[in-house]
């Protein structure tokens, strides 16, 4: 459903972030989500539109390309 969830959690993973603390970074980007949907992102279960992928690479400080496999 989602090409970067399993990016995003190995990400998260590195840079030492619960999902909580990656869901308040999204969320000062501007994206509203939650714990459980940011949960369903890295398992693949949630799509994500192109301005999400957008407000992830922002929350984690990445270049977007850096999400894709």
């Amino acid at each position: 459903m989602n090409l970067i969830g399993p990016q995003v959690r190995k990400i998260r993973y590195q840079m030492g972030l619960t999902q909580p603390e990656l869901t308040r970074k999204c969320q000062l980007t501007g994206w509203d989500i939650s714990r459980e949907g940011l949960a369903k992102i890295e398992s693949q279960l949630r799509g994500v539109s192109d301005i999400e992928v957008t407000k992830m690479a922002e929350a984690l400080r990445v270049h977007f390309a850096v999400l894709f496999p």
